[in-house]
């Protein structure tokens, strides 16, 4: 039995190391100019895996052994663990709509963080005094808690990013963590030591693939320059109906992207064009609130004109529901759109006149 446990301890020790560092590496070299730290955490937790392999190989090494250190041992690092991997959760892009309010709440560490406590301190009194009860069970509830939200966020991240397989792959990796903390409860420790092989190698391959599908967003979703971008205008007629087309050159590798615009987009996009190509400043009045001259037109009636105006190109462009404000819709804003700095609620369309054909 210490033979296997002496095993098992170098195995997790080693490979937990390596993801740990692997993990922080892509987040020093992408997520740190992002300033997105839920990486951070995630390797952390990793990491806390790699300390609790060493202490598997400690133990094994002993003519006799504590359980209830042992254990104590284990339960702390596990918590340690769970605890790391909830609060990476506030910074995951996607995020399911009925967990959104929670995650993101300022009192998101608190929630977090007042169970960790009610489960760590008996767990540390075992590990000292030997006299409390409950320590594998405390951080197993503390592990379920966990799995529910990191199963669902998982799902919703991989969901949204169109990588289904994955999705699905994530959602058999929780459920084999799941029942791994099931044996846990059972005492089995042959079981617990297998299954803990095989849902901590998954969980640390479904942490890489979140981290490429993240570099893949970014690579994929990326806003080009203004001077890369070729819009063109065109109705297309037909017996039964028209159709009002935006076909955009620039995105995803130089790949023709075409976009179905309603009547109102169109003209309000045609407009900016027109005004762009025939006028040398290019410039929009939008209407202000509460206007009470008469006699005067203005080019726009309200703002959300362009709000509309922009999420249907994100809608055409990445699939709707597939954009968030922070990565495509500011960046398209600012990179397509200029407000007068004057203050005067105007605005102009920033492509090059070369670059628009009507």
């Amino acid at each position: 039995m210490n033979e296997t446990f002496l095993f098992y301890g170098w195995w997790q020790f080693g490979t937990c190391l390596f993801a740990f560092v692997a993990l922080l590496s892509i987040w020093w070299h992408i997520g740190k100019k992002q300033n997105d730290f839920g990486q951070v955490w995630l390797a952390l937790s990793v990491l806390c895996w790699s300390i609790s392999g060493l202490v598997e190989v400690y133990f094994a090494q002993q003519a006799q052994l504590d359980t209830n250190i042992v254990d104590g041992f284990r339960s702390v690092l596990s918590l340690f663990n769970s605890l790391f991997i909830l609060l990476a959760l506030p910074w995951f892009r996607y995020l399911p709509n009925f967990l959104q309010p929670v995650i993101k709440s300022k009192y998101w560490n608190l929630i977090v963080g007042l169970p960790f406590l009610f489960c760590l301190l008996p767990t540390i009194n075992k590990i000292v005094f030997g006299r409390s009860e409950f320590v594998n069970e405390l951080d197993v509830y503390y592990a379920l808690l966990t799995l529910i939200f990191l199963g669902s966020v998982l799902w919703y991240s991989f969901a949204k990013r169109r990588l289904k397989s994955l999705a699905y792959l994530s959602l058999l990796c929780i459920l084999i963590t799941l029942l791994a903390q099931f044996y846990k409860l059972m005492g089995s420790p042959i079981n617990v030591t297998l299954f803990s092989a095989i849902f901590k190698t998954s969980l640390i391959m479904i942490f890489f693939a979140l981290a490429l599908s993240w570099v893949k967003e970014l690579s994929e979703n990326h806003i080009p320059s203004v001077e890369r971008l070729l819009f063109e205008l065109r109705i297309n007629r037909s017996a039964n109906k028209i159709e009002r087309i935006l076909l955009i050159n620039g995105f995803m590798g130089d790949k023709e992207k075409s976009i179905k615009l309603t009547n109102s987009q169109y003209d309000l996009l045609h407009l900016f064009a027109i005004k762009r190509k025939e006028d040398a400043n290019g410039w929009l009045e939008i209407k202000p609130k509460n206007h009470s001259i008469r006699g005067k037109n203005y080019d726009i009636s309200d703002y959300n004109e362009v709000k509309r105006l922009l999420f249907a190109l994100l809608d055409g462009l990445f699939g709707k529901g597939n954009w968030s404000k922070e990565v495509h819709l500011i960046p398209l804003k600012e990179t397509l759109f200029e407000l007068s700095k004057k203050r005067e609620r105007k605005i102009r369309l920033r492509l090059d006149p070369k670059n628009i054909k009507l």
